[in-house]
């Protein structure tokens, strides 16, 4: 690892201390570069059919890419979306860098610095590693020569804008539709929702942009909210399911009484039936549904409904009385 990588960008304690910073900082720089890239999208129909009855849940919780988000690369970062030499260079002007200087192909020091972490964070017995995209591209801009040792708010804020500017270009996203009336009226009814979802930084800004009202503002339960970059490993990891089920049985709610919403049957529906949620087969879009029909150990898996929009939702969350 280069000397100038062990920064508030890679090291864990410090990790934690950026995260919590980032509620703090001006996201209106952000906003920006992704509102000026993001446009538009609509779902695919999957044609896989709907299958959902009435249940009393007491939280609902959601993954985000393919289920609250329409995502072009179905999923979450650069390690999914289709690389693109001439959005990394758009990028990086969008964040202020020369890219007359880079005389490397920067897409290929991005997968090679992600596959770089996996292999170290699996030496350290995590299952299913989570990068930090920030760490990943601080690496890549000190290979290319664009930074030196040392950082600043300045630098940091740079990274961050080249990060959005180029995950919106290469894997675009937009609302689901039916989101807003569905969060809208899960609030009305008084349940708890929250997130399991494999994320990065920008994945709050994103939704922020696109909604005009923060996680929070949506009716987001803060401490019901788990980001993989956040804890370091990622969907379908058991470790983030019993993490958030214990913050749940906190509360009071039991297992049984949890609804899991998401698109994977690998990353989301297996491991939320496994500690003993209900779960919600997300089939709205076929760009993000994961079947996953080869996979022999899910065979016998199933997930408790199955939905094509989000709205019906509201058909099957039935306050309790």
């Amino acid at each position: 690892m280069e000397k100038g990588d062990r920064s508030i960008l890679s090291e864990d304690n410090e990790r934690k201390r950026t995260n919590l910073q980032e509620d703090k900082i001006d996201l209106s720089p952000f906003s920006q570069v992704a509102d000026r890239l993001l446009h538009p999208l609509t779902p695919i129909p999957t044609g896989f059919p709907a299958r959902i009855s009435p249940m009393q849940p007491r939280a609902v919780i959601f993954d985000i890419y393919g289920t609250l988000l329409i995502s072009a690369a179905g999923d979450v970062g650069p390690d999914s979306a289709k690389d693109d030499e001439q959005a990394f260079l758009q990028a990086l002007v969008d964040g202020g860098w020369d890219p007359a200087l880079v005389h490397e192909k920067g897409t290929s020091l991005l997968q090679e610095e992600i596959h770089a972490v996996h292999r170290e964070k699996r030496a350290q017995g995590v299952r299913f590693p989570e990068i930090d995209i920030l760490r990943i591209w601080h690496r890549v801009l000190i290979r290319l020569g664009l930074l030196t040792e040392g950082e600043n708010r300045i630098i940091i804020k740079k990274i961050r804008l080249t990060a959005v500017s180029y995950e919106c270009r290469t894997n675009p996203v937009w609302p689901m539709p039916g989101l807003l009336e569905t969060l809208a009226g899960l609030r009305a009814r008084g349940f708890l929702f929250g997130i399991l979802s494999n994320a990065q930084f920008y994945t709050p800004i994103l939704f922020e942009t696109l909604c005009h009202q923060s996680l929070t503002e949506l009716g987001f339960d803060p401490k019901l909210c788990l980001f993989s970059y956040r804890e370091g490993e990622g969907k379908p990891a058991p470790n983030l399911f019993s993490r958030l089920n214990r913050r749940l049985g906190a509360r009071g709610i039991k297992s049984s009484e949890i609804l899991y919403v998401g698109n994977d049957m690998l990353k989301d529906i297996r491991p939320a039936a496994e500690i003993g949620w209900k779960t919600a087969l997300f089939a709205g879009d076929n760009r993000s549904l994961r079947l996953r029909e080869e996979e022999p150990y899910l065979q016998d898996v199933q997930p408790t409904l199955v939905i094509d929009d989000l709205r019906q939702l509201l058909d099957v969350a039935v306050s309790r009385p």
